[in-house]
């Protein structure tokens, strides 16, 4: 079971974890879970209020969404399309998890396309978190800043054993996995390939510790990391102490396990 904890420029965050039994059996059934789209939550930007049906802004919003169905092949897993029109604009962004690209992001764009019109029926804004994307309908241009209110937090309400907490060596070896795994996606040379992305795993005790970082490419190197750095303090209530942690946001998202969730991780 997941709880979750929203970010509005003040609050905090965490995740799932699991035994080292069930560990094992999840390790081995990583491409089943690979293959969940799993809806996780939404947001409807209500201070930007409606559209009315038939509108320009319906017109417009409909009409990029079209394109990108069906002129994008999605393959690095990121687009950003708008339009402004006599002082008003539209915008449509999706960012798909660096291990779902090119059909499977096609899928995931779909999905949430149909789910974000139905969780925020014609809001002029709106986003929605799924396993393998987030997709963001906007009546303001968000793109190149940092969003620091469109963010939330995802625990286990379990709390790791004493023994493994020792002189907090979880919490450092979560966050030591999650900063190096940050600067290994804000490298250049790995840009190419999966834009701002890395996942990783790392031995702790009788554990392997699983993390993955991402950001959408439009807040590059720079933003990639103040924006990781800024949650994981911000939502730090809900992190530390945890199983497991998964941060969701506009700009980012980064999660800590101890179980495999992506396929492909580098071992750090």
């Amino acid at each position: 079971m997941y709880f979750l904890v929203f970010v509005s420029k003040r609050l905090i965050l965490i995740h799932i974890l699991a035994v080292v039994a069930i560990q094992l059996f999840l390790t081995r059934s990583v491409s089943c879970l690979n293959m969940t789209n799993a809806y996780l939550h939404h947001k409807c930007y209500v201070t930007q209020g409606k559209y009315e049906p038939g509108s320009e802004y319906e017109k417009h919003l409909t009409s990029i969404t079209q394109t990108m169905r069906l002129t994008s092949d999605l393959s690095k897993g990121y687009e950003m399309n708008g339009f402004s029109w006599g002082g008003n604009f539209v915008s449509v962004m999706v960012q798909c998890r660096g291990d779902s690209y090119g059909p499977k992001c096609r899928s995931c764009f779909a999905t949430a396309l149909s789910g974000l019109r139905r969780k925020c029926p014609k809001y002029k804004g709106g986003l929605v978190w799924y396993e393998h994307c987030l997709l963001e309908f906007s009546g303001k241009d968000t793109s190149y800043q940092i969003d620091y209110d469109n963010n939330l937090c995802m625990n286990n309400p379990k709390n790791v054993s004493d023994q493994v907490s020792v002189n907090n060596s979880f919490g450092m070896k979560w966050m030591t996995l999650v900063s190096n795994l940050t600067s290994i996606a804000i490298k250049k040379e790995n840009n190419d390939l999966a834009p701002l992305y890395a996942a990783g795993e790392r031995s702790f005790g009788t554990y392997k510790l699983y993390g993955m970082v991402q950001c959408t490419f439009d807040i590059g190197e720079k933003g990639c990391r103040e924006s990781i750095g800024y949650n994981m303090v911000h939502f730090q209530d809900c992190l530390y102490g945890k199983r497991g942690a998964r941060v969701l946001g506009r700009n980012c998202n980064f999660r800590f396990e101890i179980y495999a969730f992506v396929s492909n991780s580098l071992k750090m």
